[in-house]
């Protein structure tokens, strides 16, 4: 069907349709406020006129009305496909607002954030140049630019070696200060660990050439701070790039082919448990899955 389509026209109707999704957000977000107000009076005049109240006084936040404006007159679209992002939006309308990490800055940074009204959205960047580029256009994000211990290259190594390390076994595991994980992420912003993040989004760091950083200690880290979680309910992991050998190897490794429950394109969408309290795990035990 997209051969029928001129290429000069793909992007307006990528534009039109991703302001379209933001636009939705705002209108779903105001239904809901409302939705909420009129199921807790017991009038049914008074919950209409309540409810009508409450949707015309929602205001939007400027970064949703920049992203309106921003892919609205833009031939620049998102990485992710339409059938990709729909799986992350129908996550994040469910829990909005909500803290939702994602590593990576790109051409979809402000959708994202703007999909999360009055929540955390926290962009974590490893190349200084294009954080410094997307930050200054898009000032209202919230991001950091980060440094890895890795590079693609040591995959195949780590994939073995954290399987002598104890500090990566999933019953020690742990981020901050775990200097003797090569996996486990250090040295980053303390918000960073001092969130409980209810999806995570990993699209980054670099990953298609040998001296890249690589999305191993992404999704390990992803892994950790999933089955960390102190807070109820599970922890959304989406990972792109699933048709790379290492992020497909790695998913299946850390985040667990059982925990997966959604997939399209090159997406793959997890839900992860917390660790049960009172679970009895070896500590000896280098699994994960």
């Amino acid at each position: 069907m997209s051969n029928l389509i001129p290429p000069e026209k793909r992007w307006i109707i990528t534009t039109v349709l991703l302001a379209g999704l933001v636009g939705g957000a705002l209108l779903f977000t105001s239904f809901l406020r409302a939705a909420d107000d009129a199921f807790f009076l017991c009038s049914t005049a008074s919950a209409k006129s309540r409810a009508v109240a409450a949707a015309a006084d929602y205001k939007a936040t400027p970064i949703q009305l920049q992203a309106i404006v921003h892919y609205a007159t833009s031939t620049v679209v998102p990485q992710q496909n339409m059938a990709e992002i729909s799986i992350s939006f129908k996550v994040l309308k469910e829990l909005a607002p909500a803290n939702f990490l994602v590593f990576g800055l790109g051409r979809d940074s402000l959708m994202w954030a703007s999909l999360n009204p009055r929540g955390k959205t926290l962009f974590l960047e490893e190349d200084l140049e294009w954080f410094q580029k997307v930050t200054k256009d898009s000032p209202f994000l919230r991001a950091h630019h980060v440094r890895y211990r890795t590079q693609l290259q040591e995959a195949d190594r780590l994939l073995r070696s954290y399987k002598t390390e104890p500090s990566c076994f999933p019953a020690k595991s742990y981020l901050r200060g775990n200097e003797r994980c090569k996996l486990a992420l250090t040295g980053l912003p303390d918000e960073f660990y001092d969130t409980e993040w209810d999806l995570i989004m990993v699209d980054a760091p670099k990953g298609y050439f040998a001296e890249a950083p690589g999305r191993m200690a992404a999704i390990y880290s992803a892994a950790v701070m999933a089955r960390n979680r102190k807070k109820p309910g599970v922890t959304h992991v989406f990972l792109h790039d699933v048709n790379r050998r290492v992020e497909k190897t790695f998913a299946n490794e850390f985040l667990c082919r059982k925990y997966r429950v959604h997939a399209a394109g090159r997406l793959w969408h997890f839900a992860i448990p917390p660790v049960a309290a009172n679970a009895t795990i070896d500590g000896g035990d280098y699994r994960f899955c």
